[in-house]
């Protein structure tokens, strides 16, 4: 058995092979990173709409009368503070404070609620939680196997996507999830991205998957809807100061070295905040910034970084970065020493034995207009 091979697929995947896709693998799938042009599919997404095939994301549904007290106690937010239909951005941390992985929290009802997690995470994520949810009364349902997940972005979303289902999807706010169905089959509607720009993410069951992505497909086409693969996913949320786990998250990072000390709530009760509350009052060794580049030569993750362009010493490593599509110079994160990390601070990228001045500047690089 080849590599390809011992990867898993989507309910989609035939749909990529058919649009001629090239595939890569991406938290153990083997996932399209393109179809065309990462350039063309990257413009589509900020200037029309891209589809994206995303089910290897894991999905976690909780129900129970202990489910919001359970989700408390398993993440850094308060969960038990979402509204109604809507979602937090959230963390879920080891005793240590690392970072396990970063996810959404949806919430349906005072006792029905959904994550959604990385897909190379799933199985880190579902251990921590069935052992977390001891003791509550919660249901836990790894829902993976079952959905697919698909995104459309982009400032035409709302319109590609409303004729095709009654749900009020320009109604929904930033960051709500609403029921309802698209082509007589049930899907969730929500409304978050990984591009920033507007856009849902719906999930449906694996066997309304195709005829989703084809009508999709097909309303969009119009306006310019096309599929977008993964190399365009990377630059987009790049841009939008998006972090991917792996790069800019791990178990070695906690949520105050990346700069998401607003995600947590230190006032609650939760695994792996001891940790964190000790941390709390203390400057990170490292911090994570924005860096901003000259020229056409962009610096990639793991580059080292230099206090000057004759230094001998790194001062820190870059964990994303790409020639910005959107904005036509090089921009990246990373991670660097926090004594060095004062905004408008150059530094210098060592880009296959060039040193390359970069400034540290503020995330995002790009913010659609509302």
């Amino acid at each position: 058995m080849n590599d390809a091979q011992a990867l898993k697929t989507t309910p989609l995947y035939a749909e990529h092979v058919a649009l001629g896709a090239a595939f890569t693998d991406f938290g153990g799938w083997n996932m399209p990173v393109r179809y065309t042009s990462d350039l063309a599919e990257h413009a589509a997404v900020r200037e029309a709409a891209g589809i994206f095939d995303i089910s290897h994301m894991a999905e976690f549904f909780f129900e129970g009368s202990g489910a919001a007290a359970f989700l408390d106690h398993a993440l850094v937010g308060v969960a038990s503070e979402i509204n109604l239909g809507r979602a937090k951005y959230s963390l879920i941390v080891n005793e240590q404070g690392g970072i396990i992985d970063d996810l959404i929290v949806y919430r349906f009802t005072d006792e029905r609620f959904l994550i959604i997690a990385n897909a190379g995470n799933h199985q880190a994520v579902w251990a921590a939680l069935n052992e977390r949810a001891a003791g509550f009364d919660v249901t836990l349902d790894d829902a993976t196997s079952r959905y697919a997940l698909i995104a459309v972005q982009g400032p035409r979303a709302v319109e590609v996507l409303k004729t095709l289902t009654d749900a009020p999807l320009g109604d929904l706010k930033y960051y709500s999830i609403f029921e309802g169905e698209m082509g007589g089959a049930h899907a969730f509607f929500a409304r978050t991205g990984y591009t920033g720009e507007d856009g849902f993410e719906m999930l449906v069951k694996n066997e309304d998957a195709v005829a989703t992505w084809r009508a999709i497909l097909s309303a969009g086409s119009s306006v310019g809807l096309i599929p977008a693969g993964y190399a365009c996913r990377d630059t987009l949320r790049l841009e939008a100061g998006m972090p991917l786990y792996g790069n800019e998250l791990g178990l070695h990072t906690t949520p105050f070295d990346a700069g998401f000390a607003r995600v947590v709530r230190l006032d609650h009760d939760f695994v792996g905040a001891s940790a964190l509350i000790n941390k709390a009052g203390d400057v990170p060794d490292r911090k994570l910034v924005a860096l901003v580049g000259e020229g056409r030569r962009a610096a990639r993750a793991h580059y080292e970084l230099f206090e000057s362009e004759t230094a001998e010493q790194p001062i820190g490593e870059i964990t994303t970065g790409a020639l910005s599509p959107t904005l036509g110079y090089p921009i990246a994160m990373a991670y660097i020493d926090s004594v060095q990390s004062e905004l408008g601070t150059t530094v210098w990228a060592d880009v296959r034995g060039s040193r390359q001045p970069m400034q540290i500047s503020s995330l995002p690089f790009y913010k659609r207009a509302k």
